[in-house]
Parts: C-alpha cells; structure tokens; sequence
C-alpha cells in the first residue's frame, strides 16, 4: 500500500492553539496498489496545532498490531521520512514491512550482495541489491540507476532478499498515484477544508472521501472491463508521452525503463464523475448511465506488454 499524509484547510470555527495559531487539518490514507482503493488511515490533526505525520503513523500502527493477525503481511511504501531502523525491524513480526528512499545522511555497514537475475527485464536499471546493518538491525538496500535519465535512485526495504530488486524499485515509483488520489478528492470531491474541528467528525470526513473516492474508482474499472478495446484519454496521452521520451532518451545514449509500459493506477476521469454525478442526481441507475461513462472512450495505440511479477 503507498501511504501518505493529507492536509487540508481548518474548519472556519477552529480554536487557536495555545500559540495563538491555527494550522491545516490533517490525515494519513492508504492506497491499495493492486485495486487503486483507498483507505482512511488516521487523523493527524484537527488544526489546533500541528502535528508530525510520522508519530502518528507509528502510534497507529501499534494499535493495528494489537488485534491484527500477523501471518497477514502488508507492505508500506512510503517517503523517505518513514525511515526508522529500529521501528521497522520491530514491525517485520508483526507482518509490517516497508519501501522508501534512503536518507542522503544514512549511516550503515555493508554487509552482503544478494544475488538477483541480471538479465531479467523486471531488473532493469538495477545496478546492486545487498544486506547493510545499523546497531545489529539489517536491511537490503537497492541501487537502482534510470536508464532514460541516468539518475541514481537508493531504495531501503524490510522485505526478504527473495524479492526481486526490480520490483521494490517499481513498487516505490508507483507511489505516486496516491497523489493522483489526493489530486480527485480535492479538485472532484471538493474536499478541501475540514467539516469540523471535533476528531470524531473528521474521522467520518475521512471515511465518507474514501467511500466516494472508491466508489468512483469502482464504476472507473468497470467501464474499462465492460469495453475492453477502448482506453480513457489520459491513458492514450500517457502512452504518447512515454514514446516521445522513449524517443528523446534514445539521442541520448539511453531507454525509458519498459515497465513504465505496463498497465496503471490511473487519475480518475472526469468522464466517469459526471457520469456518476448524474446518475444520482436524475435517480438514474449506474448501468443505465454506462453510455454516459464510456463516451469519452477512445481507441488506445498498441502497447508493449511486460508482466510485473515474481520469477
């Protein structure tokens, strides 16, 4: 799951803060990167004061840990500031494991290569995957370099060395579409201040976003399967852009990573909310509304396909 934190305007009757300052509301949600779903995490703040995303991510966490069964994995990807030795190496029997970025001033002791397939396409741009250790906690570490962009990328992970590096880094850069999330619940779903400053009332703020948001994604992928041959605009113009990088790395020496070529998590139309938005305000039902979805359908261009999975 890509997590982040959420942050949105005060409610208007916000108190002030003993400092006499009043802050953005604010919120961690999870997105599911096999289905696109989003989930409410926790609440940060109501904005009387403000409050770091990562103590509450922890403190949750911990709570979750207490009646969650722990042979059910889950594997957080989040930003580099997530990055806690000693947190995460507690986490791992708990069935909590972590993706991120390592910090540029991270301090650790090499301690093995982990062999991966070299000649494997899932590994591309992967250029080492090893076992590092700080204060006796060990961790695999990827460097992976960007064959369009000639970037170095570092990544850290608590998952198993079985893991192929290739997918770890994928798994970060995908990431993203949390923010695509974030963007349609702003710009769509016009959440963007806070109903109230009372918690229990912005915990069903939360919730009611991700509803909304996952139902939309729902009646989104079911357009797709019930017209299979045809593709949203922003998908057309993504694969577009991808083959003029494509293009532009090649005068240079380099590719774009062809992974980026795979089907994704996309933004969600605004065919699809208009659709969705009319169908509730003429008492219509979804199905009827499905010519409605699929106006804005179009013919994709044929793409080149590449299986993100484990050998």
């Amino acid at each position: 799951m890509a997590a982040d934190g959420h942050f949105i305007d005060h409610a208007c009757h916000t108190e002030k803060g003993k400092n006499g300052k009043v802050y953005a509301a604010g919120f961690i949600y999870t997105l599911n990167l096999r289905n696109g779903l989003l989930r409410p995490f926790s609440l940060i703040t109501n904005g009387t004061r403000r409050h770091q995303e990562i103590p509450v991510l922890r403190d949750e966490l911990k709570r979750e840990n207490r009646t969650k069964n722990s042979t059910q994995k889950c594997l957080y990807v989040y930003d580099k500031a997530v990055t806690d030795y000693a947190f995460w190496n507690n986490q791992i029997e708990h069935g909590n494991l972590m993706i991120s970025v390592l910090k540029e001033n991270s301090v650790a002791t090499f301690v093995e290569s982990i062999h991966f397939d070299t000649s494997h396409e899932l590994n591309t741009g992967i250029e080492s995957y090893s076992t590092y250790e700080n204060n006796g906690i060990r961790f695999s570490i990827v460097n992976y370099r960007d064959p369009e962009t000639k970037k170095l990328h570092r990544f850290i992970t608590t998952l198993p060395g079985s893991i192929n590096p290739g997918t770890i880094a994928m798994l970060y850069f995908k990431r993203w579409t949390i923010e695509k999330a974030f963007n349609n619940s702003k710009s769509n779903l016009k959440e963007t201040k806070a109903w109230s400053s009372d918690n229990n009332s912005l915990k069903n703020q939360m919730r009611l976003t991700a509803m909304s948001y996952n139902l939309l994604r729902t009646v989104e992928e079911l357009s797709k399967i019930q017209d299979p041959e045809l593709i949203h605009p922003s998908d057309k113009k993504y694969t577009e852009d991808l083959e003029k990088r494509q293009q532009a790395a090649k005068k240079r020496g380099g590719f774009v990573n062809p992974l980026f070529f795979n089907e994704r998590i996309a933004r969600i139309s605004s065919y699809t909310i208009r659709a969705v938005q009319n169908a509730i305000m003429t008492g219509k039902s979804l199905a009827a509304s499905h010519g409605e979805r699929t106006r804005g359908l179009v013919v994709p261009r044929r793409r080149r396909a590449v299986v993100l999975s484990e050998s």
